[in-house]
This record gives structure tokens, C-alpha cells and sequence, in this order.
């Protein structure tokens, strides 16, 4: 099969032809159909995740897919041959991922069936975006009617956290440049801009001069940024990793559980949200995907077969 692999640590991505996977107890093998392009993916790239997950090279990148289930293995019984499905690779290492034609994937966790009305496309660019926005959402927890200020909001996660923020009567401060970017969150329904090559203090400060309640941290100063809460107010960051510790930080890693998979299917595939997927590439320009994406994007950047 065709797959965009690093065959060690100081190599670049490359196009290799590998073995189809076979799936082991409890996986299922899914022929992929779509991908997208994460930040976890530069993480492998930089060498980030070097001391924090093993590598099984050549490690195939990618974390979202969506496709067609082609074989079962002993005990995986939630999906069957022929069933469209989508998620998210949820392995305890590096190497199985999902940027190549065949993946093995376990059944129980990280997948979804892909609904009716939902395209394949679409779903590959769902899984790990959305799975995200959702939990940042729960932990940072905004009220209706309060100020939700959303720093890196242009991206894959920022754009779905907007849009589930506005559904439920927050008001979204969300950070992006003057122009396309900031015309892009206000669609989305954000009710106001800050431009974050300024300074977002003082921006935001002459809209809520109290400060915020609640933070979604996706990129930006974090201090800069929890200064800006009222008191009891929540930080949820997706960078809490490497941040020092604070009372009001909370740390989000994204939980990808089927209940959370099916409602962001069922919502895209109602229309309730919207997936900003702005270019898409076939598999074997994955890499310049990849490299769209490190330079900066709107939305999400899909990856097709």
C-alpha cells in the first residue's frame, strides 16, 4: 500500500510502499478514504513525541481517518465488512497511522459509523478536531450570555469550538488577523475579533474590561491570557502540557469515545456544524499538506485517496 512514512527519526516524510496491515483481536482493517493534517503530526515531524511515545518506523503519520471497513479480526464486532466509519488513531505509539491506503484500528475506541448525509471527506477532517473543541468546551466551561475568549481560533479546533460556543449563547472573543481571517471566525459566529499580531490584552479589555470567565488556550501566551480571567475563571489549553502548573489551567488531551464521535457526525451531518476544510490534497502530496499546514491555514487541510 501507499503511505506517507518517516523510516527514521532524522528522515524526512516520504512516499513508501508498505504492507497492508492485518488487523489484530479487536481491530478492524479500514480501507481510507480521507485524512486531514493535525498539529500532532509536526509534533512527530520536530521529534516532539521522541520522548513520549514509542516509534514503530517507518511511522506513518496521521491521526484522522475515514473509510470503508475491508476485514475484521477475531472479536471486533461493532463494525462489519462495507460499513463507513471514521475516528480517530488512538494507538499507545507512533507508527500505525493513518496517512496511507490501509489502517488497523481498534473497534471499541476511537471510531464512529459515518452517518447518513455525511461524506467521507468531511468526516476524515472530523475525528480529532472536533473531538478537541468539544472537550476544551467542557472544560473551560462557559455560561450563556458570557464572555468565551478562543486564542488560536482560526484553526481546525478554534473553528468548531466557535461555532458549539455561539449554539450555546456564549459570546465568542476569538482571535485572528484583520481581513480573510477575521471575516472567516465571524462566519463561524464569533461576535468579536481581536488581532492577535497586537496586543490581545488591550483588546480584549476594551471589550470585557472585567476580563473573561472562561479561555480556550490553542496557541498564544498563556500568562498573557489567564490574566484576563475573572476571578474563578477557567483556562482550558490544549499546549497545558508544557505550561507550569496554575489553579485555573486545566489541561486537554482530546478523548475521542464513540458517544463524542457520533454527535459531531450527527451535527455535520445536520448542518449544525460546519468542518472549514479550505484545500484538500491526494495522498501522495501529503507532504505538502503537511507543510501547508505548518505555515498556516484556515480551517483544516484534508488529505484524499
Amino acid at each position: 500500500m501507499r503511505a506517507i512514512a518517516l523510516p527514521g527519526f532524522d528522515s524526512p516524510p516520504a512516499l513508501l510502499d508498505l504492507p497492508v496491515p492485518q488487523p489484530a483481536p479487536g481491530e478492524v482493517l479500514v480501507k481510507v478514504r480521507a485524512s486531514s493534517v493535525n498539529g500532532f503530526d509536526l509534533a512527530v515531524l520536530a521529534g516532539g513525541m521522541r520522548d513520549f511515545m514509542e516509534h514503530r518506523f517507518p511511522v506513518v503519520l496521521g491521526k484522522d481517518f475515514a473509510g470503508t471497513v475491508e476485514a475484521t479480526g477475531e472479536g471486533a464486532v461493532r463494525f462489519a465488512p462495507g460499513d463507513e466509519v471514521f475516528g480517530v488513531v488512538m494507538k499507545p505509539f507512533v507508527g500505525d497511522g493513518a496517512h496511507g491506503d490501509y489502517l488497523s484500528v481498534g473497534d471499541g475506541y476511537g471510531m464512529a459509523a459515518v452517518p447518513e448525509g455525511l461524506g467521507l471527506a468531511t468526516a476524515g477532517a472530523l475525528g480529532l478536531a472536533g473531538t478537541t473543541a468539544l472537550d476544551s468546551l467542557t472544560a473551560a466551561k462557559p455560561e450563556p450570555g458570557t464572555f468565551l475568549l478562543i486564542s488560536g481560533a482560526t484553526g481546525g479546533v478554534g473553528a468548531i469550538a466557535i461555532q458549539y460556543a455561539a449554539a450555546a449563547g456564549a459570546r465568542v472573543i476569538a482571535t485572528a488577523r484583520p481581513g480573510e481571517e477575521a471575516d472567516f471566525v465571524r462566519g463561524l459566529g464569533a461576535e468579536h475579533v481581536v488581532d492577535y499580531s497586537g496586543d490581545v490584552t488591550a483588546q480584549v479589555r476594551a471589550i470585557a474590561p472585567g476580563g473573561v470567565p472562561a479561555v480556550v488556550h490553542l496557541a498564544g501566551d498563556a500568562a498573557a491570557l489567564t490574566a484576563l480571567l475573572t476571578e474563578g475563571g477557567r483556562i482550558a489549553s490544549t499546549l497545558g502540557y508544557a505550561l507550569a502548573p496554575h489553579p485555573a489551567l486545566v489541561s486537554v488531551v482530546a478523548d475521542p469515545q464513540p458517544d463524542t464521535l457520533r454527535r459531531l457526525a450527527e451535527d455535520a451531518a445536520a448542518g449544525r456544524i460546519r468542518v472549514p476544510i479550505s484545500r484538500s490534497h491526494p495522498l501522495e502530496e501529503a507532504a505538502q499538506a503537511i507543510a501547508g499546514f505548518a505555515a498556516g491555514t484556515l480551517g483544516k487541510i484534508g488529505i484524499t485517496y
